[in-house]
């Protein structure tokens, strides 16, 4: 208890010496925060890789002091912008005394704002010997020590803006998924496909099995939710004609926080009229291994400890026969419930509470607990049945199952996609089984929504939908283990003062 209190006496002391320190800038007359711009000429990354060509030259540069060497009249300083870190030669004589002296006394993360020349040090570092000094912007509060970062897996969630100043491997992560990101569009729309908006907040919930968040709209004086899906509104446009359309946005489910779940998290739903869900594994191969290629360098990755492989070619396998190879269940030979419901005790799975033993549930349940950990390499599995795909159209072999796939990777659901149903009267039905689950206290089942059953009434063509988890993408391709690190601000429980 003494130790943490004298931690946040020494803190408290520190924050105290540079709010001094501000307020005897501000009683010379000179105040930190009054720059309203900077006019920079060049980042570091222009100048460490175009020495040869700008050495010599005039720069004006920005960035955040993040290390100082002293060496009598002269000193050595490191900024960081946007591009990365570069040396700053600063001497007595040729910035003048003040802007000297606001360098040497000033702090780490100070923020400041030069001109000078390319040249490289005698030790052969590339650097910029400086003419003038600005400071721009005083920091208040002490980074950490600058080999470790932040240490504290936690705080770097709750203070991103540290964790991004102190880590480059922060700031890779979130420019790899705004590269991939950038892909997902540019795939899309070469071809063809139409990027819309669909409304976040729903009078139903639907297009999915999951316990939505509930608001108030206070004029209409009316509950409504946040959406867990984007699927009906799309699969609407399909059928107004809009063919191919997606859309890249926050989803909200009122559920579990682990490793792979946050509250709300980010997808790319896409739908094209007149293929399949044969045509949706096509496009999600193409799609990721481009992807990793263009961004990576290559299809071999590493994630959670494993090598991945994305070179396109990957198996494509049913449930039943995944959990028959997997689990030692044959499920296609069982003709009731009772039999599955057996087999399936016989290995230790049982039905979640709430939900019924039925044939198929009991399928997806032991692949779900038997099977899934096992999945490395890339694999399709295909074939879920009907009882958790109230969306996808049946298969045309087999009543109890459905044209439906979902993409693993490493132990992770990376997406899901199936042959949409346009039947108006069987989707009908499997509304209102949810609905009857809904009103028995299943809080994940989904709602009837007569307003898209009367659009499918206009006609749905056949038609391929799906759903792509960018976020599960992204910890793949930066090869993080959990959801939080690839959100720049992810859900956190608020800290009491």
């Amino acid at each position: 208890m003494g130790e943490d209190t004298n931690d946040t006496q020494e803190l408290s002391e520190i924050l105290q010496i540079r709010r001094d320190k501000l307020q005897k800038l501000r009683d010379e007359g000179r105040d930190p925060f009054a720059a309203t711009k900077f006019e920079r000429t060049a980042y570091s990354a222009d100048v460490l890789q175009n020495f040869d060509a700008m050495e010599g030259s005039d720069v004006s540069m920005a960035g955040r002091i993040m290390a100082k060497r002293e060496m009598g009249k002269a000193l050595f300083a490191d900024i960081t912008d946007d591009k990365g870190r570069i040396q700053l030669y600063i001497r007595l004589n040729d910035v003048g005394e003040q802007s000297f002296n606001d360098v040497k006394k000033g702090d780490i993360g100070d923020i400041i704002g030069i001109t000078g020349y390319v040249f490289r040090t005698k030790m052969g570092e590339i650097s910029i010997h400086c003419k003038t000094i600005e400071l721009l912007a005083k920091s208040l509060h002490p980074l950490p020590e600058k080999y470790h970062g932040l240490t504290n897996q936690e705080m770097k969630y709750r203070r991103r803006y540290v964790d991004l100043i102190m880590s480059p491997d922060t700031r890779r992560t979130f420019e790899i998924r705004s590269a991939f990101i950038k892909h997902v569009r540019a795939f899309l729309d070469d071809r063809g496909y139409i990027e819309v908006e669909t409304p976040v907040l729903n009078t139903i919930s639907g297009g999915a099995t999951a316990r939505p968040f509930i608001t108030h709209h206070n004029t209409l004086d009316l509950d409504m939710y946040l959406r867990i899906a984007t699927e009906l509104h799309l699969k609407r446009l399909v059928v107004g004609g809009m063919e191919r359309v997606y859309e890249i946005g926050r989803i909200f489910r009122n559920e579990g926080m682990d490793t792979k779940h946050n509250p709300e998290f980010t997808t790319v739903e896409l739908y094209e009229a007149y293929t399949d869900y044969v045509g949706m594994m096509d496009l999600f191969e193409e799609l990721l291994s481009s992807a990793a290629m263009k961004i990576l360098g290559g299809y071999k990755l590493a994630w959670h400890g494993e090598e991945i492989d994305l070179t396109p070619g990957w198996p494509r396998v049913t449930m039943a026969d995944a959990v028959k190879e997997h689990a030692g269940v044959d499920f296609m030979s069982f003709s009731s419930d009772e039999e599955a419901a057996a087999a399936a005790a016989g290995i230790g799975v049982k039905m979640p509470e709430g939900k019924e033993a039925t044939w198929g549930g009991l399928l997806y349940e032991c692949f779900d607990q038997r099977v899934e950990e096992k999945l490395i390499q890339p694999v399709f599995i295909m074939g879920h049945p009907v009882e958790v795909s109230p969306l996808a159209k049946r298969s045309a072999s087999d009543p109890r199952i459905t044209d439906r796939f979902e993409l693993f990777i490493c132990r992770n659901e990376m997406g899901n996609a199936f042959s949409e149903l346009n039947d108006p009267i069987d989707q009908k039905e499997r509304f209102l089984r949810q609905a009857a689950l809904r009103s028995a206290g299943d809080l994940e089942a989904g709602m009837m929504d007569d307003d898209y059953i009367d659009a499918l009434e206009y006609g749905l063509p056949p038609t391929g939908g799906m759903g792509i988890g960018i976020d599960r993408c992204v910890m793949m391709l930066t090869d993080n283990s959990s959801i939080r690190d690839v959100l720049l601000f992810p859900t956190m429980k608020p800290v009491e003062d």
